[in-house]
């Protein structure tokens, strides 16, 4: 019960459905699921690990709203862990890059169907198979601990992005460089698609004029976060 009712708060977070901000009361949802309230703080907990939730004493359970600080923060620690990662992960892709490329061609698939769930889940498995090539456990928890999966999915699925297709492309470089085994190209490459990331995020729609520190990510566009 626990799960469901997980995927179902989940899917609302990530549709729009729940704002950031909306609180997470567990007795209306522990009625809504005709459950007791324990299965519904269970839940709750997943989302606070997957860092869609935030539990504030004397206040309760809010979906988590993430600020523009955070994400310019988090895409340069994306961009350093990142870099690393292709310059440990290259002999082990060396002449072995069938599996990034079967990736790649989903990827691009799904982000000419225009199916953002298909790319995020295809765009995440390319760069965790980069990050847990490079053989270090830490490395990829770090990594991992971003939660850029779920940053993804709910901005593709809260935009209209038609610059998908382009973010796809750009990993095919990075392939390139690894089947080399130039790790030194594959971790500049990553770091620059991050960061170029970064700024087409701070850039999005005035050019005269940089969002606030503080923006929401929501206004954020998707292709940005890819």
């Amino acid at each position: 019960m626990s799960d469901q009712i997980r995927d179902a708060l989940e899917e609302r977070i990530i549709s729009g459905a729940l704002a950031p901000g909306d609180r997470l009361i567990e007795l209306s949802l522990a009625k809504e699921f005709a459950t007791s309230q324990a299965p519904v703080r269970e839940a709750i907990k997943e989302l606070e690990s997957r860092r869609l939730v935030e539990s504030i004493p004397y206040r309760g359970a809010h979906v988590r709203e993430i600020s523009g600080r955070e994400m310019e923060e988090a895409y340069d620690v994306r961009g350093a862990l990142e870099q690393l990662a292709g310059e440990l992960a290259a002999p082990a892709f060396r002449g072995n890059v069938a599996e990034l490329h079967a990736i790649v061609a989903d990827l691009t698939a799904a982000a000419t169907a225009g199916d953002a769930e298909g790319y995020s889940k295809h765009n995440f498995a390319f760069h965790r198979a980069v990050v847990s090539g490079a053989g270090n456990e830490t490395l990829l928890n770090a990594w991992e601990a971003l939660g850029f999966e779920m940053r993804v999915r709910i901005n593709i699925a809260r935009h209209q992005n038609p610059e998908l297709v382009a973010r796809a492309a750009e990993h095919v470089p990075i392939i390139d460089a690894l089947e080399r085994g130039d790790g030194a190209r594959a971790g500049r490459l990553l770091r620059e698609h991050a960061l170029s990331c970064k700024e087409r995020w701070r850039k999005r729609s005035l050019p005269s004029e940089l969002p606030s520190a503080d923006q929401n990510v929501a206004d954020v566009p998707a292709s940005c976060l890819s």
